[in-house]
C-alpha cells in the first residue's frame, strides 16, 4: 500500500483510479485500508478545491416545501400571515430573524443557510 498526499490535480486523479479499483475492498484488509485511506484524502482535497457553497435561502425553503409536501398555505401558517409566505417566495420580503427561527424550528433548514443574503 502506497498513499501519498494529494496535492495536484494528477495527484486526484491518480487517486480516483485506484480508488476505482480497489472500491469492492473488504473491510479490515490491506486494499481496505488502503481504501479507507484515500477516501479521506480525496475528501480533503475535494473540499479545498471544489468547495460547495451554501444553497440560496430561498430555493432551500422550496426544496424543503416539496420534500414534506408543504403548500404555500402550510409556509404562511408557519410564518403566520398569507401574504408574508407569498412575498417570500417571490423575494419581494427578506427572512425576518422570527421568520428564521420558525422555518429552522419547522422546516428543520439549517440557519446558516436562512441568514444568508439573497
Amino acid at each position: 500500500m502506497t498513499v501519498k498526499l494529494i496535492k495536484t490535480e494528477e495527484d486526484y486523479n491518480e487517486a480516483m483510479a485506484r480508488l476505482e479499483l480497489i472500491f469492492d475492498a473488504k473491510k479490515g484488509s490491506a486494499e481496505g485500508d488502503e481504501l479507507e485511506l484515500l477516501s479521506i484524502l480525496i475528501d480533503n482535497y475535494e473540499k479545498i478545491h471544489y468547495p460547495i457553497g451554501l444553497p440560496d435561502p430561498i430555493e432551500a425553503i422550496k426544496f424543503r416545501m416539496e420534500q414534506m409536501n408543504y403548500t404555500q398555505k402550510d409556509l404562511a401558517n408557519i410564518l403566520g400571515i398569507k401574504s408574508r409566505a407569498s412575498e417570500i417566495l417571490n423575494r419581494k420580503r427578506k427572512l425576518s430573524l422570527e421568520m428564521i427561527r420558525q422555518l429552522h424550528s419547522k422546516l428543520k433548514i439549517p440557519t446558516e443557510i436562512l441568514i444568508q443574503a439573497y
